[in-house]
């Protein structure tokens, strides 16, 4: 599902009717440190995430594992 140029005209004047031109770099700020603050969130949580496999042991091999006889 496609939004077509009409369709997003038409969600821009809507937009505009309803905040008025000087509310929207208000409005477009707030997102922009909303997907700023988002981003850096999943960058944390990567860094933990490596951090704690990079920390995490090899698992043996079977070789060294004693045979029971």
């Amino acid at each position: 599902m496609f939004i077509g140029t009409w369709e997003l005209i038409l969600i821009i004047l809507i937009v505009v009717l309803i905040f008025g031109g000087k509310k929207i770099p208000e409005l477009m700020k707030g997102v922009g440190k909303g997907v700023k603050s988002f981003k850096e969130g999943m960058n944390e949580v990567e860094e933990q995430v490596n951090q704690a496999d990079a920390e995490k042991p090899a698992p043996k091999s079977d070789d060294e594992k004693p045979k029971a006889e």
